[in-house]
């Protein structure tokens, strides 16, 4: 059996460590978000380009003929 005294210390530096955990000060700084404008581009000429000559692409062979 563990003696008293023991159960006692062993119980004080439990406490000890779970008061000590709450002495502690945190500070938030809280700063303005600036928000900026995102410019994209998107270039989508290559499928637009592709449709075109495939479209008059059968037109100009038609003329040709």
């Amino acid at each position: 059996m563990i003696p008293l005294t023991r159960c006692f210390a062993f119980a004080f530096c439990i406490a000890c460590l779970l008061f000590a955990g709450g002495c502690t000060r945190h500070e938030v700084d809280i700063k303005p978000v600036e928000i900026k404008p995102i410019h994209i581009t998107i270039d989508i000429n290559l499928k637009v380009d592709k449709a075109l000559d495939d479209f008059f692409g059968d037109l100009d062979k038609a003329q040709a003929q």
